[in-house]
């Protein structure tokens, strides 16, 4: 089998509303994820309200160069994602490897400088039962942290099965790590500036 024909293409009206790419579960999933924390950063909201100059203060301790820079970090992945199921879908599977390649790299990235933004806390204290800031903080980055943890596994997986001369893989699966991706794009994107930028 060659390794442009290891990947099934769908036969999907993406059209349809009960058709989405990834499939509906997973758009289920996802819409879940993202009400789940969007209550979060309302109650994040409330509280800074509640309490303006603590959370101030708070925010201002933040690292935000390298939250900054995570955040061009992500978003550069995501560019590589869609650029992967751009490639799947034409059949250019060679560029389409290239480019989920690069996303999971660049998504790893991503984790190693939280890590040290996360070691930069611990460091001085600054720990989850500091403040109701850093509570937050720690649960909300921590969650995402998860997330693209569980999405760099479903893409490594995806692309092991797209290089195994075994098994073909279909689109849909693809654009299912895509979309799973893209949540976590979105999430950091709500994140970063309701922690980091806003006082």
């Amino acid at each position: 089998m060659g390794i442009t024909s290891r990947i099934q293409q769908n036969e999907i009206n993406y059209k349809a509303i009960s058709s989405p790419p990834g499939g509906i579960l997973l758009w289920i999933l996802i819409l879940l994820e993202v009400f789940t924390f969007g209550l979060a950063l309302a109650g994040l909201i409330y509280y800074r309200f509640q309490e303006p100059e603590l959370f101030a203060q708070s925010t201002a301790v933040l690292n935000k160069t390298l939250g900054s820079i995570n955040t061009i970090v992500l978003l550069t992945s995501g560019f590589f994602m869609a650029a992967a199921v751009h490639y799947f879908k034409k059949e250019n599977v060679r560029n389409g490897i290239y480019s989920m390649l690069a996303t999971i790299l660049i998504g790893s990235a991503f984790l190693v400088i939280k890590w040290f933004e996360y070691e930069e806390k611990l460091n001085v204290g600054l720990g989850l039962d500091e403040n109701m800031f850093f509570t937050f903080y720690w649960l909300l980055t921590g969650f995402h942290f998860i997330h693209v943890i569980v999405g760099l596994v479903i893409l490594t997986l995806i692309l092991l099965k797209i290089t195994n001369k075994k098994n073909p893989v279909k689109i849909v699966d693809i654009e299912a790590g895509g979309a799973f991706w893209h949540m976590c794009d979105l999430i950091w994107l709500l994140l970063f500036p309701a922690l980091y930028l806003i006082f």
